[in-house]
This record gives structure tokens, C-alpha cells and sequence, in this order.
């Protein structure tokens, strides 16, 4: 049994959100560099290379990248081998975010009560945290600071069965074109298929830590991802919504079983601020 202390996986968090806000990550730059010699607006080219440059003074100057920083989100696989000493896990990473926003001077993001006050919590926590447990003794942590406005972009439909392919492909192009500028574009759009109403919004969710381009391993669902792209392209939104060729940088499905007279599905959009990063104690 490997014991990791409480307060590691603290200063772990705290430096990893720290390095999300301030560093978009590579693929992504990658990505968007592409896209400006393939993009054939002049105005689209023109806001891609706006977001490169945006990036580089993040980085260099270790600043938010964008002023929403976000919803906490973790994914965190726990090795079944570890035990945790010191405290919780849960208290843990939650105390890591609240050290970086201190820190880093990140925007307070979250509201206590959704309906009612509305009151700020100061301090991003609660994070959003989905545990599973594996075998080893190691932990993998993944972190997401999810924005606002392509978080409000995102949406999850219960399909029959009889709509099959192309009521899903219809679906997801519908989401995206809707999002428009309101998310802003370039997108990374992930998409969940199975599953039921609640598990496929996580599976969306999930897709998005692919590597940009890293396809499915069933050939069929890597098909469709690369056939999303394309249509996606082709609506025209373009880098912020001023129209262009550069809608998205990347489709990813993730798909579960699912109950015999169920299809859902969902689609989370991650706007061009795509924090995501990822650790492994």
C-alpha cells in the first residue's frame, strides 16, 4: 500500500490549475497554428493569430488567459494501492483551488446558491470532482477550468432509437451552429452517445482531455469524428463568429451502452480557452 500525503496532492492541484489558466496547451496551440494557413477569411486569420499571441502573453507575463476562469472540474483516477493520509482527497484538491485562485489571482467563478442569492463563494470551491478507482498505486488527475459561455452552449437530448446516425450528426451540428459566437470559436466539441441522460453529459465532458486529433479506437466512431469536423467547418461561425472556415479544431465522442429504447446524447463545447491539463503522483 502506498500512502500519498493530503497535503502534496494540495500543492500538486494548486500548481496544476495555476499552469492551466496561464498555459493553453500544446496540441491546442498546435491546432490553432494550422488553422491559420488553412483559414480563408482574412478576418479569421487575423483573430487566429489574436489567440496565439493572447496565449503567448499569458504565458510569459503567468496571467489568466481569459478573464472567466472557470468551473473547477476534475476527473481522478485513484489507484487501489493508495491510501491518502492527512486529510481527504476531496478536501484536498478542493484546498488546492482555492490556493490558486488566491495566488494566481483568478476569478471567483462560483455561486453558492444557484437560484436564490446567487452568493459568490469566493474562492472557486467547491470544484466539481469525479473519482473512479483503478488498479495500481498511483493517482492521474485531470483538471478543466470550464467557462462560462460555452458551459451555457452546451446542451443533451434524449433521441429515439429510430434516429440513429443522423438524428445524432444532425444534433451535434445543430448545438454547434447555435453556439456560434456566444462560445467563442474555434471549438473543441465533445460529444457523448449512451449511456443514460446524466452519464452521457460526463462522457461529453470526458472526450474533451483528448489529445487534439487523437482518434477513437473504434474506426467507426473515428469516422464520425472526422466527419463532424468537416461538416463543422462548413457552417461558417469561424474564429469568434465573424465567419470563416475555422469553426472547430476538433470533434471527440465518447460512447457507452445504452438501454435498449434510449439514445442520448450530449455535446460540450469548449470554447478556444481550452484549459486542460493533466497529472499523474
Amino acid at each position: 500500500m502506498r500512502e500519498i500525503q493530503a497535503s502534496l496532492i494540495t500543492e500538486i492541484v494548486k500548481d496544476l490549475v495555476m499552469d492551466a489558466e496561464y498555459n493553453l496547451p500544446e496540441d491546442f496551440i498546435h491546432a490553432i497554428e494550422k488553422s491559420v494557413d488553412k483559414e480563408e477569411s482574412p478576418i479569421g486569420k487575423e483573430i487566429l493569430n489574436e489567440i496565439l499571441k493572447n496565449a503567448q502573453v499569458a504565458s510569459k507575463e503567468k496571467v489568466a488567459y481569459c478573464q472567466d476562469t472557470g468551473y473547477p472540474v476534475f476527473f481522478v483516477e485513484i489507484g487501489q494501492d493508495v491510501h491518502i493520509v492527512g486529510g481527504s482527497i476531496r478536501d484536498a484538491i478542493n484546498e488546492g483551488v482555492r490556493k490558486a485562485t488566491k495566488e494566481g489571482y483568478l476569478r471567483a467563478s462560483l455561486a453558492f446558491d444557484p437560484v436564490f442569492e446567487r452568493k459568490n463563494t469566493g474562492d472557486n470551491t467547491p470544484a466539481l470532482i469525479y473519482f473512479d478507482i483503478v488498479p495500481g498505486d498511483k493517482i492521474r488527475i485531470k483538471f478543466a477550468a470550464k467557462g462560462g459561455g460555452s458551459e451555457n452552449q452546451s446542451k443533451q437530448i434524449m433521441l429515439r432509437p429510430a434516429d440513429g446516425l443522423e438524428g445524432v450528426k444532425k444534433f451535434v451540428l445543430k448545438c454547434i451552429a447555435n453556439a456560434g459566437p456566444n462560445a467563442c470559436p474555434p471549438f473543441t466539441v465533445g460529444v457523448g452517445i449512451g449511456g443514460t441522460f446524466d452519464y452521457s453529459a460526463v462522457l461529453a465532458k470526458k472526450a474533451l482531455f483528448r489529445h487534439i486529433g487523437e482518434r477513437h479506437p473504434d474506426p467507426k466512431i473515428a469516422a464520425l469524428e472526422e466527419e463532424l469536423l468537416v461538416l463543422a467547418n462548413q457552417l461558417g461561425v469561424g474564429p469568434l463568429g465573424f465567419g470563416g472556415t475555422t469553426t472547430a479544431v476538433d470533434v471527440k465522442i465518447e460512447i457507452a451502452p445504452v438501454h435498449i429504447a434510449s439514445l442520448p446524447v450530449a455535446v460540450n463545447i469548449q470554447c478556444h480557452a481550452s484549459r486542460h491539463k493533466e497529472i499523474e503522483i
